[in-house]
């Protein structure tokens, strides 16, 4: 008996695609923040203490990954790296200055992540970046998966997306540090807010004219394919 596909069932498939796509983020990324402010704000547990039960679930991802399939959980690895660099730096304190530049720590933790991961090919910000433009739809995943094999241009461009991002947040990390020490302390405390805001604003402008460029080519792909 011939199965008949209707418009809801593609809708379906399409939503339980693209929430799959996203569940690294969500276990990997949300998951964590969450446990730490729930513990912080809501319980009332000191800063070491929350940043020790948010890292439970990206050292059990991150060890998982290596044990059983011998690879690196990028997201994981790098919430546990940014809950470390917390907790060595929870140990500085007293000179208000110094706890203003210590707050950079994290953008610079997680920009050089971002280069780092760049440079190597396995760009950070794919996990996020992939979904948004392959929206659960299969035609999409796979043109993805074949221009990622045989387009240069497109991997360039998955690339410098990550670059960007990392670029601005280990900038944006530069600054902070400096201005700690240069600017008045009572501008400082307000100027870091607008360079972290800053920082992400330009990201959102410059990466999306890489995202731009490979939604494109996916596009243009996954048309190419279904003719």
């Amino acid at each position: 008996m011939a199965t008949i596909t209707t418009s809801t069932d593609i809708r379906r498939k399409a939503g339980s695609g693209a929430l799959a796509a996203l569940r690294p983020l969500a276990v990997d990324i949300a998951v964590p923040l969450g446990a730490y402010y729930t513990a912080h704000a809501v319980f009332g547990l000191g800063l070491v203490a929350s940043l020790a039960i948010s890292s439970a679930v990206p050292v059990v991802r991150t060890v998982g990954a290596l044990v059983r399939d011998r690879s690196v959980n990028s997201l994981a690895l790098l919430m546990l790296l940014v809950n470390v660099a917390g907790l060595a730096l929870s140990t500085l304190a007293g000179d208000p200055r110094l706890m203003l530049a210590k707050d950079g720590a994290v953008s610079s933790v997680i920009g050089g992540s971002m280069i780092v991961t760049a440079l190597l090919g396995r760009p950070l910000m794919t996990a996020g970046l992939r979904p948004f433009i392959v929206k659960g739809d299969a035609a999409r995943s796979a043109a993805w998966d074949r221009l990622l094999a045989t387009s240069a241009a497109f991997r360039r461009n998955e690339r410098n997306f990550s670059l960007a991002w990392g670029s601005l947040l280990v900038a944006e990390c530069v600054a902070k540090v400096v201005g700690a020490y240069t600017v008045p302390l009572e501008t400082m405390v307000w100027l870091s807010t607008v360079m972290l805001v800053g920082a992400i604003g330009l990201g959102v402008l410059v990466g999306n004219v890489f995202a731009g460029r490979m939604a494109e080519q996916v596009i243009a792909e996954a048309g190419a394919e279904a003719r």
